[in-house]
């Protein structure tokens, strides 16, 4: 797997999948809804599908001596790495706009989702959204991905509105914590959008296996 993820690294990928991983910063951005950074991430390893597609690297690939589910896999875990390196620079932002920045009166005065933990969680839906919906897609033919890209960017603003619009309900005024205001439960709403990233990143992965495996190339 050492060599796939490589060869998607070096050959397959655009560098405009590297280049958007500086959207994670958007984060830092007071008044502007933090959540499209991920999307801009996504839009970025959009970029490195159509490239690769372009270039008939998935024929390439299954020409290679490995099996077809590890073309899969490379796939996926390229798409990983760059999510997490963006989701650290989410964090990183998070963190000092907690911390650092928190008396800050720019972003004491946001009126939109704070960079919080919710946020990071929120983030990671996203991810796990695009791994799902345009990825697992993409392997139903291993060539379209208009349709699963346009899915998953209808579904992603959907989410980006729900999260933004929830801390206006009464009662969940709390997901919009400032700071390390209630922090146990933000750490919470963090590690439930982690697992919901695993969950739908695992299942899709397997899924996508499964069907590149009856694909004829």
């Amino acid at each position: 797997m050492r060599n796939i993820l490589r060869k998607e690294m070096r050959l397959s990928a655009s560098v405009l999948s590297y280049l958007f991983i500086l959207f994670g910063l958007m984060f830092f951005v007071p008044g502007y809804p933090v959540l499209c950074g991920a999307f801009f991430v996504a839009l970025g390893l959009f970029q490195s599908f159509q490239t690769a597609r372009e270039a008939n690297d998935i024929v390439f690939s299954a020409l290679l001596p490995v099996a077809k589910s590890d073309i899969v896999k490379g796939k996926y875990l390229f798409v990983c790495l760059i999510e997490s390196c963006a989701f650290l620079l989410m964090a990183l932002a998070a963190v000092l706009r907690m911390t650092v920045f928190s008396q800050s009166a720019v972003y004491r005065g946001n009126a939109l989702m704070n960079a919080n933990f919710f946020a990071l969680g929120m983030a990671c839906v996203i991810f796990g959204l695009f791994n799902s919906i345009f990825v697992g897609g993409f392997f139903k033919t291993a060539y379209k991905f208009a349709r699963p890209f346009v899915t998953f960017i209808i579904v992603c603003f959907l989410v980006i509105f729900i999260a933004e619009a929830l801390h206006h309900v009464p009662g969940l005024d709390k997901l919009n914590a400032f700071g390390t205001d209630d922090l146990a439960m933000q750490l919470i709403l963090l590690a439930a959008g982690i697992f919901i990233f695993l969950l739908l990143t695992v299942l899709s992965c397997r899924r996508a296996c499964e069907q590149f495996e009856r694909i004829d190339l």
